[in-house]
């Protein structure tokens, strides 16, 4: 099933199941108020939810939506983030030829423990923008860049969970603009406490999905899809997801928990999707501006400006989308 949130009901939104096909959704809140509701009491709502998904795909399908109580067409716009809010965002980084490259930029080494231990950080997640939200930024001059990624989200995990058992915490799958701004990064992670002004608020697709909706795109914990960007109106990048993931889901769930349980609703990041082939393009500026300048000595795609406009989509088998669309464009503060 896919879900999604309505910008109505107080800032969590209000709960709607959307249809496979993204055209119709219908609201849920008899079932659960909103999504963060759901996730915590999953194993009892997650079937009425599912039912409800049922009738509806059968009604779109059939041309039944008329008999279908709180039916409505889809429009994007009318959608928040999925979760509006979270209790928390841990983000990890296991693509590692993204983190050989963006290190590169910054004439850092790759320590050997990044191939054996996952790399993470608690990212912002007091509030997230919705998929067609425009991203405010103070300024052009903070290098402001995209991070196309893949999210999942548990229910209640358990601290020292095995990546076994982790596995079967993952209730919701989802897509990420997680938001950088790269000219901000080298002097705080200087000061050797993290990152903080340079990653402000990140957007979410318009749905989640529950992993069976992938079908047998997921497997290992993995999703084995191209996540497709679009900078611009032009084609920037399609990297397999499936490829090059050092850390699977599991084990970066198991990794965030392993000295803290995890609240329902918690997001985890896979990083910003890249392959060590580079003719799949790229899912962020910051590793297209290393290839650039490892192929012809200088980078020469800049970081966005006030305008431009990121699309971040991921098809299935049949070229159909399966979370809808992030399409934003990057504006001024003020």
């Amino acid at each position: 099933m896919k879900l999604g949130s309505l910008k109505e009901g107080g800032r969590d939104g209000t709960l709607v199941v959307v249809s496979r096909d993204l055209s119709h959704a219908v609201r849920a809140d008899g079932i659960a108020p909103t999504l963060q509701r759901a996730l915590e009491d999953w194993s009892s709502v997650a079937p009425r939810l599912n039912a409800l998904s049922e009738q509806l795909n059968a009604a779109v399908a059939g041309g039944g939506l008329a008999a279908l109580s709180g039916v409505f067409a889809l429009d994007p716009a009318q959608l928040a983030a999925p979760l509006p809010r979270a209790y928390e965002f841990v983000d990890g980084s296991a693509y590692l030829p993204h983190v050989e490259r963006v290190r590169k930029a910054r004439n850092a080494e790759v320590p050997a423990s990044f191939y054996v231990d996952p790399l993470m950080y608690q990212a912002t997640s007091a509030g997230f923008y919705g998929p067609r939200d425009p991203v405010i930024v103070p300024s052009e001059a903070y290098g402001i860049d995209l991070e196309a990624e893949i999210v999942v989200i548990t229910d209640d995990v358990a601290m020292a969970v095995t990546p076994e058992q982790a596995a079967a915490h993952i209730q919701l799958i989802g897509l990420v603009n997680d938001v950088s701004l790269r000219n901000l990064i080298p002097d705080e992670l200087a000061k050797g406490f993290g990152f903080l002004q340079s990653k402000p608020r990140s957007a979410l697709s318009p749905v989640f999905v529950t992993p069976d909706e992938l079908g047998a795109a997921w497997q290992d914990s993995k999703v084995h899809l191209s996540l497709t960007t679009h900078l611009n109106g032009n084609w920037f990048g399609a990297p397999e997801a499936g490829v090059d993931m050092q850390f699977n889901f599991a084990q970066l769930i198991a990794h965030a928990a392993r000295t803290r349980p995890l609240s329902a609703g918690t997001i985890v990041g896979s990083g910003t999707i890249a392959n060590q082939d580079t003719s799949t393009g790229a899912s962020c500026l910051a590793e297209q501006r290393v290839v650039e300048t490892l192929r012809d000595g200088k980078a020469t795609t800049p970081f966005m400006r006030f305008g431009d406009r990121i699309r971040i989509e991921m098809f299935d088998r049949d070229g159909k989308s399966i979370f809808g669309a992030i399409e934003q464009i990057m504006t001024a503060l003020g």
